[in-house]
């Protein structure tokens, strides 16, 4: 093992330099990131705090995670979807949070958005997943040809905080890519995760 960006810990497990940081980095990194997701409410969430980290640190938004599910919902898009002015205002008064009218309103906004891409698609997953490269960008990019027409598209949907930066951190997380170091343990598991996975289709036309 070569690359100076696998850290070895005292555990003897090889992980991304970043995962073994911090230990919320480290539960975060073997147990979630990379392994592919298909639940719209967990797709949506990490849309959602995507767009919140913006201009922030991922272990912020992290380390408020459980404090966003219980202000949003479980996001739940389409509860969040019917969320009001009163639900603006009780969101801005919660210090568990980041209290940001923009990011809020367009978590919001977003909601209404899901709701219409999934019953187009079939599922929010089957949205998502279409855009899976055919292979793995490598070197760990902060954009790819595919997050772009993602974050593109979502643009014209309506949708909003979710540029190509943003779409492609979501794509890493919910295995959408694997870009788990080679050496990575972690990666490991998720090469087998993704190989066993079953990609959503969307919904036929008529169906």
């Amino acid at each position: 093992m070569n690359d100076a960006r696998l850290i070895v810990g005292e555990d003897g497990v090889a992980r991304c330099w970043w995962g073994a940081s911090t230990p919320d980095y480290v539960e975060y990194h073997d147990g979630e990131w990379g392994l592919p997701v298909d639940d719209d409410d967990l797709l949506f969430e990490k849309l959602s705090l995507e767009g919140f980290q913006s201009g922030l640190s991922w272990l912020t938004i992290l380390r408020k995670r459980e404090a966003f599910r219980a202000a949003f919902a479980g996001f739940d898009y389409e509860v969040v979807a019917l969320f009001d002015d009163a639900d603006v205002a009780r969101l801005l008064d919660d210090a568990g949070i980041v209290r940001h009218r923009g990011k809020i309103e367009a978590t919001i906004n977003n909601a209404g958005r899901a709701i219409d891409v999934a019953d187009e698609f079939g599922s929010l997953a089957a949205f998502f997943w279409s855009y899976e490269p055919a292979e793995s960008a490598g070197e760990l990019p902060s954009e790819s040809a595919e997050s772009r027409a993602m974050a593109k598209e979502l643009k014209r949907r309506g949708f909003r905080f979710v540029g190509p930066t943003t779409a492609y951190a979501f794509m890493q997380a919910m295995g959408i890519v694997n870009d788990h170091l080679p050496g990575c343990a972690a990666g490991a598991e998720v090469d087998r995760a993704r190989s066993s996975f079953e990609r959503p289709s969307p919904r036929t036309q008529g169906s």
